[in-house]
Order: structure tokens, then sequence, then C-alpha cells
């Protein structure tokens, strides 16, 4: 068996609108697809990440909340490669998106640190 790439990585978020302006306006990520399903009654968002990846977007209603600690079992985190940590963070907080401190992977020794979208699910940058 041999598993190319990533096709697509998909999250549920409380809000299409809000998710939108994060994703797609302050994040940049271009639309690919936007479908309202009537029958679910709910939306799918589809961005582009790369020529390979796309991030899908649910907006469900009511969807139960992220939960924190302990971390459940499934989807720990979505991590972008950067070329620098510190002008992605210094063009994050340009849009209000605040980021932890900038800290050293234990194991790569490259800079990375964390920021979180409207839900709060967590969003690394790495070098």
């Amino acid at each position: 068996m041999k598993l190319n790439a990533i096709h697509h990585i998909a999250i549920i978020v409380s809000d299409i609108q809000t998710a939108k302006t994060f994703y797609v306006e302050k994040l940049g990520f271009p639309i690919l697809r936007e479908n309202y399903r009537p029958d679910r009654e709910d939306w799918k968002l589809d961005l582009r990440v790369n020529e390979q990846t796309e991030l899908e977007i649910f907006a469900e209603k009511d969807p139960p909340r992220r939960v924190n600690r302990p971390e459940a079992c499934g989807l720990r985190h979505l991590a972008f490669h950067v070329d620098s940590v510190e002008a992605t963070v210094q063009e994050l907080e340009n849009l209000g998106i605040a980021c932890e401190p900038v800290r050293l992977d234990d194991y790569t020794g490259k800079k990375m640190t964390f920021f979180f979208d409207p839900d709060g699910l967590p969003i690394e940058i790495h070098e």
C-alpha cells in the first residue's frame, strides 16, 4: 500500500461566518467550494492549503465543545510548516490573533508555537 499524501483534514466549527473570517480572511486559505447541505442542516466549506491538501470545514448546529484536558482521542491539532515562526507570529498578532511564546521543539530543535481558532482548536506553526 502506498498512501501518497494527505488529501484533506476535516474540522467541525460552531459558526460558518466566524470560521470563514478566520480561515479565509485572516489566514488566507482560498475557498474551493462552499455548500449548504439542507438534508444535514450544515455548511461544508473546502479550502485550499496547497496543491495536494484541503481543509474541509463543517459548520454544524450546536456541536459539542472541544475537550481540553485530559485530551480525548482523535485530532489533537493542526500544524503548518512556515519559513519563519517569528515572522508568522508577527503577522498573526497584526491580525489580532494571539500566539503562545515561541519555543524549540524538544525533538527537532526547530522553532514552533501555537495559536487557536475561534472554537479553541490548537494550530501549530513549525519551522
